[in-house]
């Protein structure tokens, strides 16, 4: 392997585990439900989910597994919404 791309291996590996460099700025998932597949998706900083509990609460089982999943690399949906 030449010495160039083993550098960008490492920097990757690196980069992996510094999760604090990563913010995502916008999302587009289907999650597979118990019941259904729902859309998600993460943009400007708020979340949509296309679930009926979402529409009333604003948040939802698919939105908190999602911001577990990726924590601290993307808004929480409790949080208050800057403007």
């Amino acid at each position: 392997m030449q010495s160039s791309l083993i550098g960008k291996v490492q920097k990757a590996h690196q980069y992996a585990t510094e999760r604090h460099r990563v913010q995502f700025e916008a999302l587009r998932v289907r999650f597979k439900g118990d019941n259904n597949d729902h859309r998600i998706e993460l943009a400007d900083g708020v979340w949509r989910c296309d679930c009926e509990f979402f529409t009333v609460w604003q948040t939802c089982s698919h939105t908190m597994a999602l911001e577990k999943l990726l924590e601290g690399m993307v808004p929480s949906a409790l949080a208050p919404a800057k403007v």
